[in-house]
Order: C-alpha cells, then sequence, then structure tokens
C-alpha cells in the first residue's frame, strides 16, 4: 500500500521479536555444557549493565524520586516474572529445539490478552480474538515433534 505510513510503535514491536529470536539462538548455542540457570544469570548480568549504561547515558535517573509506590511494586513483580521467565525458558532450551520452545513462549500472547481483559478491562474486538486464538493454535501445532 503506496503511502501507507507504520507507526512508530510497530518498529519498535518488530524489533523486540527480532532480538527475542537472536535470544532463543543465541541462548541455545551458547549453553552448551553450561547449566541452563547459570547462562541465564550470565544473561541477566549483561543485560542489567547494558540497561544500566543506557539509562546513565540517558539521563533518566533524575526522575526516579517521581516514582510512585503502585509503580514500585508493579515494576519489581515484572522484573520478578522476567527473571522466572528467562529461567523456565533457558530451562525448556536446554532441554528441546529452539524451534519448538520458542512457539510455546509465545503463548504469553494470547495469555497475556486474557490477562489484560480480566485485568486492565481491555476489550480486543473479535476480529482480534481469532487472531488471538489462531496464535494459540498455531503455537501449538509448530511446538508438535517433528516426525523426521
Amino acid at each position: 500500500m503506496p503511502g501507507m505510513q507504520i507507526e512508530l510503535w510497530v518498529w519498535y514491536a518488530l524489533a523486540a521479536a527480532a532480538c527475542a529470536a537472536a535470544l532463543n539462538i543465541f541462548g541455545k548455542i551458547g549453553m552448551e555444557g553450561i547449566d541452563s540457570s547459570l547462562a541465564t544469570t550470565v544473561r541477566g548480568s549483561v543485560q542489567g549493565g547494558l540497561l544500566l549504561i543506557f539509562a546513565t547515558t540517558m539521563g533518566l535517573w533524575k526522575s526516579l524520586p517521581d516514582v510512585g509506590g503502585k509503580a514500585w511494586l508493579m515494576i519489581v513483580l515484572s522484573g520478578a516474572a522476567g527473571a522466572a521467565s528467562w529461567l523456565f525458558g533457558f530451562k525448556a532450551l536446554s532441554m528441546a529445539k529452539a524451534s519448538q520452545v520458542a512457539p510455546l513462549d509465545k503463548l504469553s500472547v494470547p495469555l497475556t490478552a486474557v490477562l489484560a481483559f480480566l485485568i486492565l478491562s481491555e476489550r480486543p474486538s473479535g476480529v482480534n480474538w481469532i487472531g488471538i486464538a489462531m496464535i494459540a493454535v498455531g503455537a501449538y501445532l509448530a511446538a508438535l515433534k517433528s516426525q523426521s
């Protein structure tokens, strides 16, 4: 469609997807002969270091005192959920093919939609729900063991 402009958030989301794909491949290769929890810890340390550099370079620390109590709690819970996700994800990668683990990891999409509906009162349209269901079915089909 000529002249169609893609919103900036779409580019960020696609960049996040590309980085997540690289994460699975690099992680799978990198943890050969290494405990998956140790690999996750190293990964998290590198990530934390890079984020500290980013926040410092961007001058973001000055707004830290403005963060409220509920925001702090939710950010901390988000961090805990992220760490658990990495630990479980890397453990799964150590036991199975990346092409099987990644689709199941993407079940976070339909789970997020359901939680957003229940907790955030978001209301996806019927077409959105069909797409969400297709992601769930696709994750199942993609994760099936190949017959070869």
